[in-house]
């Protein structure tokens, strides 16, 4: 296991290609052999919501087909989920992002993000909010559980897209407070400026590091996403940003050291109730 004190993490913004998985995990591939990420120790790499399919509305179709038994039967897994493993144990990191999930047993699909690594799946969490203007809420059922992933001596929150919006989904507790939010998105370019701001707004208030993922290019509703994927520090400042509708790594050193001796000198989280 590395060393606990820094955690290097790495965002993947991409065009995603729409309801075709295979052709997805082969762009994925390409980047995965990008010399920053081999010359860099990642600890997370974290790809974009809904990356093998785009943000599908199409879940029975085209949702990966879950049953209760997959998480302790990787051999059932489809081709994303053994995607992301092979990259985890490639870079010897965890692997984050969401896929559209059909819940054989249970009727239902979820939008879930899953937290891969190298030993095997850690966990997973389901959106809570689902984004009623595109028609999520028809198509997928929400999430209940908060999910915070110890991984090398950091908790992560995951969180997906829409959640952003709701700062009651990543509150952070005082008592056991996670030090990094994760959120994977299909973030339309057209409210871009409400992306950077929550984005930044969510690590001051929970006084957290937060790193957001967003795809780029036009979905097949025609809708333009422009990345702009972003690290920030627990303070606000802006660590790693993308300025262009690229395919490309947006990277940086979270230090736990500077986390909790900022926290310590301004305890903002014992006040929360």
């Amino acid at each position: 296991m590395k060393p606990a004190v820094d955690l290097n993490i790495a965002l993947l913004q991409l065009d995603l290609i729409w309801e075709n998985p295979d052709a997805n995990i082969a762009a994925i591939d390409v980047m995965m052999c990008d010399p920053q990420i081999d010359s860099e120790a990642c600890d997370i790499l974290v790809l974009p919501e809904m990356w093998a399919t785009g943000f599908t509305m199409n879940p029975a179709q085209q949702g990966l087909p879950w049953s209760t038994s997959c998480a302790h039967s990787p051999e059932t897994w489809p081709a994303p989920l053994h995607a992301m493993q092979r990259w985890s144990r490639q870079h010897d990191t965890a692997v984050v992002g969401s896929l559209s999930c059909n819940l054989l047993d249970e009727g239902r699909c979820v939008n879930r993000c899953f937290f891969m690594t190298p030993d095997g799946l850690k966990g997973w969490y389901d959106k809570r909010h689902l984004f009623r203007f595109a028609g999520e809420d028809a198509s997928y059922s929400p999430g209940a559980e908060h999910v915070i992933i110890p991984w090398r001596g950091w908790n992560v929150l995951l969180q997906i897209c829409y959640d952003l919006r709701f700062p009651e989904s990543s509150r952070n507790d005082g008592d056991s407070p996670y030090d990094l939010a994760l959120y994977v998105a299909n973030w339309p370019e057209v409210r871009t400026s409400a992306w950077k701001t929550l984005l930044q707004a969510r690590a001051i208030e929970n006084q957290a590091y937060v790193g957001g993922v967003n795809r780029i290019g036009v979905d097949a509703n025609g809708i333009n996403h422009s990345g702009s994927s972003a690290i920030h520090h627990p303070k606000g400042q802006l660590l790693a940003t993308s300025t262009r509708q690229e395919t490309h790594w947006v990277s940086a050193t979270l230090s736990k050291t500077e986390l909790n001796d900022y926290r310590n000198r301004f305890p903002v989280l014992r006040d929360v109730i």
